[in-house]
């Protein structure tokens, strides 16, 4: 449960980690390099370790909250397609959980599976956050 006197920002980061969690469960466990992702993701935005890992306990009793611009939503599809990618193996069920995660983000159906694909090949090949949001750009609109 979130706290009575959190703030919206501490909110939506709390909320994208449980969000995490749950793609990280989607293929029935959660792999050592992908809660490491997901701690490291908490960390970067101010959660401590424990916390973060009291959340991904704690995933399954979550609702999501969606970010109120283009930007935050697609950092938050990035970090799942990144996560996805984490254990070297994308499972079936992660790729459909990113997609119904894409479509309640607020990005268009057509457009997100093309979405998760060119975010896919730019963390494959090596592309910075910006550069693949950049390319990406035309998606979102």
């Amino acid at each position: 449960m979130f706290g009575f006197f959190e703030n919206e920002q501490t909110r939506k980061v709390k909320s994208h980690i449980q969000n995490l969690a749950a793609l990280a469960k989607a293929d029935g466990h959660i792999d050592e390099r992908e809660m490491s992702f997901i701690v490291a993701v908490g960390k970067k935005n101010g959660i401590r370790a424990d916390e973060i890992r009291t959340l991904v306990a704690n995933s399954a009793n979550s609702r999501m909250i969606v970010p109120d611009n283009d930007s935050e939503r697609f950092d938050q599809i990035f970090d799942m397609v990144d996560m996805m990618l984490a254990d070297g193996i994308v499972d079936d069920n992660e790729m459909d959980f990113c997609t119904i995660m894409a479509e309640k983000l607020g990005f268009r159906k057509d457009v997100v599976g093309l979405l998760i694909k060119q975010i896919s090949q730019g963390v494959k090949d090596g592309m910075d956050r910006d550069s693949i949001k950049t390319d990406t750009q035309a998606l979102l609109n």
